[in-house]
């Protein structure tokens, strides 16, 4: 089978056990022994190979304007060292002085989409800025959004609704079953819109196996996307989840990698 992972964090080596620091902390979570080692390019290929799992999409967030552009020329070139087997989604910070330019310029290095990080951003989902951001992206790229989180009101469903509701041919996928730790405020009012799509990244540990499996029935197989949220958990267990659902096969078709292929144009797999 085919498998693409729509949800992989990388950072530069030098830096990638500060990134995973500040996740595991804004989280609580606790370091595993070997957490810092990963968050690397070579680290996620390994793992994920071991896996399976044959695409990446890959991606990393901006915590301040001046990060941007840096950020994105990183992904831009890994993607395209990979030969294809790489999807990089580029990154935008609200701050950013010209939001339009920076728009340009994930386009103009081929970056597929954009990832935004409303959270970590401090920023609420429906914020003027990122406005400008989802106006600019609308019918030209796909834009996943960090969504849910119950300690905070910055990317929760009532943030994520007017956007599907006002643009309507913005391509937006709900990252986490489109709300981290708020899944039934989630699926009373986020299923049913054309132009959102759901991953399942890190949520079998916190929503639990049979709600996650309702949850994805709850939009339909066709708007969901396989994710491991690397480096926070094991691809190969983030597939034993997903496979353990009880989906049909066609269900883990669309989900492993034809959502993928048809929303990010993905052809090519690695070996």
């Amino acid at each position: 089978m085919k498998i693409i992972d729509c949800h992989c964090h990388i950072y530069p080596d030098s830096i990638a056990p500060k990134a995973i620091g500040g996740i595991a902390s804004f989280y609580n979570l606790k370091l595993g022994e070997d957490m810092l080692s990963r968050g690397t390019l070579s680290d996620m290929l390994s793992r994920e190979k071991r896996a399976g799992i044959g695409h990446q999409v890959i991606f990393s967030v901006a915590t301040n304007a001046h990060q941007v552009s840096a950020v994105n020329h990183f992904i831009a070139e890994e993607a395209a060292k990979s030969g294809g087997t790489l999807t990089g989604l580029g990154t935008i910070h609200p701050d950013c002085p010209d939001l339009s330019a920076a728009v340009e310029e994930v386009i103009a290095l081929g970056l597929k989409g954009i990832k935004i990080h409303p959270d970590f951003q401090q920023t609420k989902a429906d914020d003027y800025r990122y406005l400008k951001v989802y106006e600019y992206c609308e019918g030209r790229l796909p834009v996943l959004i960090h969504c849910g989180d119950y300690r905070k009101d910055f990317s929760n469903p009532n943030r994520i609704l007017p956007i599907l509701e006002t643009f309507t041919d913005l391509t937006v996928i709900g990252a986490h079953l489109g709300g981290w730790s708020v899944w039934d405020e989630a699926v009373k009012v986020l299923p049913g819109h054309d132009n959102f799509y759901i991953d399942c990244s890190s949520v079998y540990q916190y929503a639990g196996r049979e709600n996650t499996a309702e949850i994805i029935r709850s939009y339909g197989a066709d708007r969901v996307l396989f994710g491991t949220d690397y480096p926070m958990w094991s691809p190969e267990e983030e597939l034993e989840k997903l496979f353990s659902l009880d989906l049909t096969p066609h269900e883990l078709e669309l989900i492993t990698h034809k959502n993928a292929e048809k929303i990010f144009g993905i052809e090519k797999y690695s070996v």
